[in-house]
């Protein structure tokens, strides 16, 4: 084993601070990566703060981060798909089980084995869990490593492997298309992704949002009309005429609106996660065949296809890069949604502590 530089929180009430972990040798097939840059997700924000205790709870230290890109320094001798000085990536799993049907399937995100980058039972020992990408380096198993298009920007590319798959995934099952007329509730982090995804597939989009500021930047991310969800004449308008919605917010709200404005057999997926449960009215499905369903990430293959994707297209998250010395601040102002549109950390800030 060998230690490398973090930011930890040692308590639920803790600032993020700075500190050194183990990492594991690589093994035959791992490959050892010095990180350049790591997105913040508020799935970070929740883990570091127990407030996922009910079905998560965190094991203190964390160490969070799981929208890593780096630059591979080491590779284990059994090692194919990547050398050392290449641009590569590592999202929110390290490893699966890799035989169960979904793993078979190429969707690894259903694996009910699966080990996440931080704060899952760690079963090479190294720790009790996972330490995730706030570090100077990890070391992860190579099929669990992504290539990242060298054209991209690397600081927004950070976030493509947490919000950037997030949206890509749904849109790509539902069949997002030219053709079709797409909606994307709330301009966050994971909507601007969803604008920008749905915009290059070549769909209508359309941005409900209940801030008539953020038009212009929804335009500006690639959005045909926006709507301001609290005008219900605005609303009316769209009755029946959806094929897909995104619904990326994380506050309460009344998704029976949104409900209906599918038209037949269309779907709204959720990718935002409310903390309450929401009142869904039977007959918005009935009526129209409609679906309503859940996504979370994708497999690896797809997430491979998702960075390609976003090579081809010039795809990246809107980001403020930050020093990691600003972490807790960045959290403060990721609680009062003050972010266009993701936090980035440069890494490079870590080696001055």
């Amino acid at each position: 084993m060998y230690k490398t530089k973090a930011y930890s929180a040692a308590g639920e009430t803790s600032p993020m601070a700075s500190t050194t972990i183990p990492r594991r040798d690589p093994a035959e097939h791992d490959v050892q990566l010095e990180i350049l840059f790591c997105g913040i997700c508020h799935s970070d924000l929740h883990s570091v703060r127990n407030e996922w205790s009910e079905f998560m709870p965190t094991v203190y230290p964390i160490v969070p981060g799981h929208e890593i890109v780096g630059r591979v320094a080491k590779v284990g001798s059994a090692v194919t798909r990547h050398k050392p000085g290449d641009l590569v990536a590592v999202g929110c799993l390290v490893d699966t089980d890799r035989t169960c049907p979904n793993c078979q399937a190429g969707l690894e995100q259903f694996c009910p084995n699966q080990t996440l980058t931080f704060n899952s039972p760690d079963k090479h020992g190294t720790a009790p869990v996972t330490y995730g990408g706030y570090s100077d380096s990890i070391v992860v198993d190579e099929r669990f490593v992504l290539r990242v298009p060298s054209n991209l920007n690397l600081a927004g590319a950070a976030p493509l492997l947490c919000a950037g798959i997030t949206t890509y995934s749904p849109m790509r099952h539902w069949g997002v298309a030219k053709g079709k007329k797409v909606g994307v509730v709330g301009l966050g982090g994971l909507g601007h992704m969803g604008v920008k995804f749905a915009h290059a597939f070549g769909a209508h989009v359309v941005v409900f949002t209940t801030s008539p500021h953020k038009k212009e930047d929804a335009l500006r991310l690639g959005a045909d009309e926006v709507v301001v969800s609290r005008d219900a004449n605005e609303m009316a308008k769209h009755a029946g005429s959806f094929d897909f919605i995104l619904d990326a917010v994380s506050a309460e709200h009344d998704i029976n609106a949104y409900l209906n404005l599918l038209r037949v057999d269309g779907n709204l997926t959720i990718v935002g996660a409310p903390a309450k449960p929401l009142a869904v009215a039977a007959f918005g499905l009935i009526v129209g065949r409609r679906s309503l369903s859940g996504s979370p990430i994708g497999g690896l293959a797809e997430t491979q296809e998702m960075l390609d994707f976003c090579g081809e297209h010039d795809i990246t998250s809107d980001v403020e890069v930050i020093p990691i010395q600003k972490v807790n601040e960045a959290y403060e102002r990721l609680v009062k949604s003050d972010v266009k549109y993701r936090f980035a950390i440069d890494m490079a800030s870590l080696k001055s502590e």
